[in-house]
Formats: structure tokens, C-alpha cells, sequence
């Protein structure tokens, strides 16, 4: 942040999504703010908090309900139609699928911008109410996230130029 933080915008994000391909829009919008200058806060809260999982290896894409999901191969643009994810290992084929495509492409992959948030010093807080919903505790996240509730993340809303909800 500048020496005068009187005019620094800020932003909150809820992240509500903890598939791979939906763990990508907080965490870049989150690192491109923070390297403008802007102080982001990210709210971690239900599927989301599978982002602040130690590893990230676990991480998925979903073809049903994704009728905007095109793949790239054999020179043209595949679409998942949603019955193909009841055939089983389709979700996991496609998520290998799209991991090659991040690498071949030279897009950071998941890891690697969550650390560049944390090297960022971007708040990321992780939710109380789904850590006990889900019987989580603090031990099964990354260290050095803020843990909080609903007011919490209205108190840093509140005092925000941007809110987004992803």
C-alpha cells in the first residue's frame, strides 16, 4: 500500500466455489487488485473454503451444470454436454484435461496464485460456520488466514470500494 492509505480503494470477495475452474476468478482478481495497490480481503465461506486447504491436489472441474464449457481439441472447440458427467471418471478426465491445458498454456495454476496472494498480503479468512458445519478446524488450512463469521466479512464489505461474489 502507498504512504497514504487515505485514498486506497479496497476490495471484498466472498468465495463461494471450491471446484478448480471457479478457484481461479477470486484468486486473480484478488492478486491483480492487490498488485494495483488495492487492499483485498477474501471471505472463504461453504465450498470456498476448499481453497484454503494445505493441498490443493483434490481440486476438480464439474461438467454438469457447466453448459458453457468448451475444451479445446483436435483444432476445435469440444462442448460437455450435462449427461456426460454421469458417466463415471468423466469430471476427473476433464480436470486432467484442463490442468494440461493451464500448464501448456503458461497460466499459474491454483498453488501458485494462492501464494502469490499470500506473498500480497491479502486477508484471506476462512468461515467459522462452515469450519463447524463441516467439522474442519483451523489444522486442516494454510497457515496465517483470519478466521471469522457473516459479520466479519459485512464488517470489511462495509469499508470496501469493490465487493464481488464469486
Amino acid at each position: 500500500m502507498s504512504a497514504d492509505d487515505s485514498n486506497a480503494k479496497s476490495m471484498s470477495i466472498i468465495v463461494t466455489k471450491g471446484t478448480l475452474d471457479w478457484a481461479y476468478p477470486p484468486f486473480i482478481l484478488a492478486t491483480t487488485a492487490a498488485a494495483m495497490d488495492v487492499k483485498v480481503s477474501m471471505f472463504f465461506t461453504f465450498y470456498g473454503l476448499q481453497l484454503l486447504k494445505k493441498k490443493l491436489d483434490h481440486l476438480q472441474i464439474s461438467t454438469l451444470g457447466n453448459p458453457g464449457m468448451e475444451m479445446p481439441m483436435m483444432g476445435m472447440h469440444m462442448t460437455m454436454p450435462n449427461i456426460i458427467s454421469a458417466i463415471p471418471g468423466v469430471d476427473a478426465a476433464c480436470s486432467v484435461m484442463m490442468k494440461n491445458l493451464i500448464k501448456k498454456k503458461g497460466v499459474a495454476s491454483i498453488p501458485e496464485l494462492r501464494e502469490a496472494a499470500i506473498d500480497l498480503n491479502i486477508e484471506m479468512i476462512g468461515c467459522q460456520m462452515t469450519m463447524d458445519l463441516f467439522e474442519w478446524s483451523k489444522d486442516d488450512l494454510i497457515e496465517g488466514i483470519g478466521i471469522g463469521g457473516a459479520a466479519t466479512y459485512m464488517e470489511n464489505a462495509l469499508n470496501s470500494d469493490i465487493n464481488l461474489f464469486i
